[in-house]
């Protein structure tokens, strides 16, 4: 069994909902993320979603996107990013981590280090699951079946505007969760609406038999309680990174987890 699908067993024992936040590998700081990612999980987070910086970020909104930018001209790459995993699992062996990119990066890295080194080096460094935004699921079996047998599970999206032949093609393929775009549009757009959100969870979970999560929109204890109501997890990123972007060195931890303590209490409030 994956960590991940460990953590939402013991979640669902336990009857809570999942917090997954998302920041940015190497931003604010470039040697702060492992740090980070330790204080995340004291505040109440169950996965970490990380960011693998790239310039030409197609779902991301201006404040993702900016965040990579700094991160690239800090010299954050994929192997930067894998480094940061293996610093984290130095005291974290139990946190399930997801990378969240792109294809260019992962391909690039195949290139630079050979056929299958990607998948190989992420496992080895203390990675879970791996979310392509531009890997398609009926063209990603092949990768799919590699993550699978390295013990990864490879995640998808879902949007308001997927059809249910999407959802089956993705049902056929994914594993851990499924991250459910809550908006039309890129991160850190437009309102939430939660009442959308669950109207459409019963279409997602009659052809997808792994736990959604439900992420873009989420900015507060508030929203992430609406949503808890109906999702398996939380995810949140857009807010956290503008929460920590301008914060200087020694207080950057602190903030994101001040951040998080409410939403964690929020979602604890909510029956599972």
């Amino acid at each position: 069994m994956s960590r991940i699908a460990a953590a939402f067993r013991e979640l669902r024992q336990k009857k809570r909902k999942a917090l997954i936040p998302y920041v940015t590998a190497g931003f604010p700081y470039a040697d702060i993320t492992p740090a980070l990612m330790h204080g995340m999980v004291t505040a109440g987070a169950n996965i970490i979603e990380l960011g693998v910086p790239f310039s030409d970020p197609t779902a991301d909104g201006p404040v993702i996107q900016k965040a990579g930018e700094r991160a690239l001209l800090l010299g954050i790459g994929m192997a930067q990013v894998l480094a940061m995993v293996r610093r984290f699992r130095e005291k974290d062996g139990k946190t399930p981590v997801v990378l969240m990119g792109y294809a260019n990066p992962v391909e690039r890295y195949g290139q630079l280090h050979g056929a299958g080194a990607f998948v190989r080096d992420a496992a080895a460094a203390g990675v879970d699951g791996v979310l392509v935004v531009d890997y398609p699921p009926q063209e990603c079996k092949d990768f799919a079946t590699q993550l699978k047998t390295a013990g990864l599970d490879m995640i998808f999206l879902l949007a308001p505007t997927s059809t249910d032949q999407r959802m089956e093609q993705v049902a056929a393929v994914a594993s851990g969760y499924v991250y459910y775009v809550s908006l039309k549009g890129v991160t850190g757009s437009g309102a939430l609406d939660a009442g959308a959100v669950r109207a459409m969870l019963p279409r997602i979970r009659a052809r997808v038999k792994i736990p959604v999560g439900v992420g873009f929109g989420i900015r507060d204890a508030e929203t992430a309680r609406a949503i808890g109501q109906v999702a398996d997890a939380v995810v949140i990123g857009s807010r956290l990174i503008q929460l920590i972007e301008e914060q200087p060195y020694e207080k950057v931890i602190a903030t994101a987890m001040d951040f998080l303590r409410p939403i964690r209490a929020a979602l604890d409030s909510v029956e599972g």
